[in-house]
């Protein structure tokens, strides 16, 4: 019997998990939105919530707390400065999964992970190389 034990495993090590959630939860930070399968999302959905809480929290260990979750001080700056300020009058609740169809192929269910009251303009944001033309570098 399971009494008890929450979460899944995916499939996957204990450390490719953690990472895997790691990632996710940076990506999510940074977009404000990701789709990725159900189950997925779902368990994505605590870890989010407590770097959220932390960010709110401010302070320095806190900082660190949530730096050796993401790795990435960009990603931290916004957790602790404008999502810090955007949700803290609200007591919890920072993110919702909304259900998107299954995936052709596997017929895996998906879902799209967002921050409730996101901003729309991050979603793609800085999200890799911008290619240009080289049309377009002749006529500017």
């Amino acid at each position: 019997m399971r009494h008890g034990m929450s979460g899944r495993k995916f499939n996957r090590t204990s450390s490719h998990r953690k990472a895997m959630f790691s990632n996710m939860a940076a990506a999510l930070i940074k977009h404000e939105q990701i789709k990725t399968t159900l189950p997925k999302a779902k368990d994505l959905r605590p870890i989010v919530e407590k770097l959220i809480t932390l960010g709110k929290k401010g302070g320095l260990h806190n900082r660190r707390l949530a730096y050796a979750q993401l790795r990435d001080d960009v990603i931290v700056a916004k957790l602790f400065g404008p999502l810090a300020e955007r949700y803290s009058q609200r007591p919890g609740g920072y993110t919702r999964v909304l259900k998107a169809g299954f995936r052709y192929g596997d017929a895996a269910p998906l879902a799209f992970i967002e921050l409730v009251e996101r901003d729309v303009a991050a979603k793609g944001l800085d999200s890799g190389p911008v290619m240009v033309n080289d049309e377009d570098e002749a006529e500017g």
